[in-house]
C-alpha cells in the first residue's frame, strides 16, 4: 500500500498548566478566551450565604464563582499541547490546589492591580513548591495603570519571574502569556538538565 512505510506523525507532548490567582481576578475568563475546546466550568452563582466570606470589594459586579476548577486546551504547536486547569479563588477552596498541582509543570498567576493582595497566596504557593510561574497582570476594562516593574516591586518578585501585561478577554494576549510561561519552563528544565520532564503524561 502506497505510503504504508511512512512514519506516523508523533503525538504532541502534553503539558499541564495551572491558571491561578485570587478571587475574581479573571481565571475563568482566561481559560475560556484561549481554549480551543468548549471549556469545562464549575461555576455557581454567588448567594447571600457567601456574605461576609467572599470579599467582593472592588468586584461588586461579580455574579458567579468557580467552586472546583475550569478546564481548557490550547495547541501551541504541532509538538506541544497545553491542558489548562483554572483553580478556585476563594480561600475556603484552597485545599484543592494541592491536588490540582500534581503533575503541573508551570502556572500563570493572574493579578488584578486593583486588589494585588488577592493573589499573594498564589505566588507563595508556587514559590514554595518550586513550580515555575509567570505573572499576568489582567487589565480590567482594558486599563493597565502600572508598568510591569511596579507590579514586580509590589509583589517582591525576583527578576527571573516574567511579569506580563495582558487582557484575560483576548485570546492572543492570553496565548502570549502561556508562551512566555513555556519559555520559562523549558529554560528551567535546561538549567536542571531535565528536559525529559516535558514529556511526562498529564495525570
Amino acid at each position: 500500500m502506497a505510503g504504508s512505510d511512512a512514519a506516523a506523525p508523533a503525538a504532541p507532548d502534553t503539558v499541564k498548566i495551572l491558571i491561578a490567582g485570587g478571587f475574581g481576578v479573571g481565571k475563568t475568563t482566561m481559560v475560556g478566551s484561549v481554549s480551543e475546546i468548549a471549556p469545562l466550568r464549575t461555576e455557581e452563582s454567588l448567594t447571600a450565604a457567601g456574605l461576609g466570606i467572599d470579599d467582593l470589594d472592588g468586584i461588586e459586579e461579580k455574579r458567579a464563582t468557580t467552586v472546583a476548577l475550569d478546564f481548557g486546551r490550547i495547541t501551541i504547536s504541532d509538538e506541544l499541547v497545553l491542558y489548562l486547569f483554572g483553580t478556585p479563588g476563594q480561600q475556603r477552596f484552597w485545599f484543592m490546589w494541592n491536588d490540582l498541582a500534581v503533575g503541573a509543570l508551570g502556572a500563570v498567576v493572574l493579578i488584578d492591580v486593583r486588589r494585588p493582595e488577592a493573589s499573594f497566596a498564589a505566588v507563595d504557593f508556587f514559590e514554595r513548591r518550586g513550580i515555575p510561574f509567570v505573572v499576568g497582570v489582567n487589565g480590567f476594562h482594558g486599563r493597565h495603570p502600572y508598568p510591569p516593574e511596579d507590579v514586580r516591586d509590589a509583589l517582591a518578585l525576583p527578576e527571573h519571574v516574567p511579569v506580563l501585561l495582558c487582557d484575560a478577554r483576548e485570546r492572543r494576549s492570553c496565548r502570549d502569556v502561556l508562551i512566555a510561561l513555556m519559555d520559562r519552563v523549558i529554560a528551567e528544565a535546561d538549567e536542571g538538565d531535565s528536559t525529559d520532564q516535558l514529556t511526562r503524561p498529564v495525570p
